[in-house]
């Protein structure tokens, strides 16, 4: 867990105290002292959303060599051989990926684990469908890893740039940029595994 994830936890747990303060100073009849509450609450979150979306689009992409691990927590992923295989209509793109955990006591999985090859012009592509293939969000106990592969089909003329991953939540979700420095999917240069 990183600072920034530790620093929306507090700021969700502070949140949640002062709007409970709100409400309670609203039923005992002190509308002013809870709308003063709320004001100062609001300018808070606009003020922590302007910094969040602020150092995103300062930050310089994070780009993660093929063959190196990102890790969200203790779930990680890491993509192993890539193999472009030309096609009719454009290229086809397999890549081996490695599922692993970094926990040392709790099985886990990342529920709802997703991942999409990026172009250089910014295109997502979901790969191909294949039920025989390990799903991402593959239950691991402590320290296992397991491989599967996945195939993207990309038109004539698109350039393979990266493979971008997560879970939890859609790409470029409420979570990205309610992270501080997590919202570069909205400037353009997300956080992406680099593909060749």
């Amino acid at each position: 867990m990183t600072l920034t994830d530790l620093l929306l936890i507090a700021c969700v747990l502070a949140s949640a105290a002062v709007l409970l303060v709100v409400i309670f100073r609203a039923l005992r009849g002190r509308l002013a002292a809870a709308g003063r509450l709320l004001g100062a609450w609001i300018l808070f979150a606009a003020g922590y959303l302007l910094i969040g979306l602020g150092v995103s689009g300062l930050r310089a992409q994070r780009i993660i060599p093929t063959s190196e691990p990102w890790c969200f927590d203790d779930w990680c992923l890491t993509v192993g051989a890539v193999e472009h295989v030309p096609a009719p209509t454009g290229s086809r793109i397999a890549l081996d990926l490695v599922v692993s955990s970094r926990a040392k006591r709790i099985t886990q999985r990342a529920r709802g684990a997703w991942i999409y090859l990026i172009d250089s012009l910014g295109h997502r592509y979901a790969p191909e469908a294949d039920p025989s293939t390990t799903p991402l969000d593959v239950e691991l106990t402590p320290g296992q890893a397991d491989t599967t592969t996945r195939v993207f089909d990309l038109p004539a003329g698109a350039k393979p740039a990266g493979l971008i991953t997560g879970h939890g939540g859609p790409y470029c979700g409420v979570m990205d940029i309610l992270v501080i420095g997590e919202a570069g999917c909205l400037f353009g240069k997300p956080t992406m595994i680099a593909i060749k």
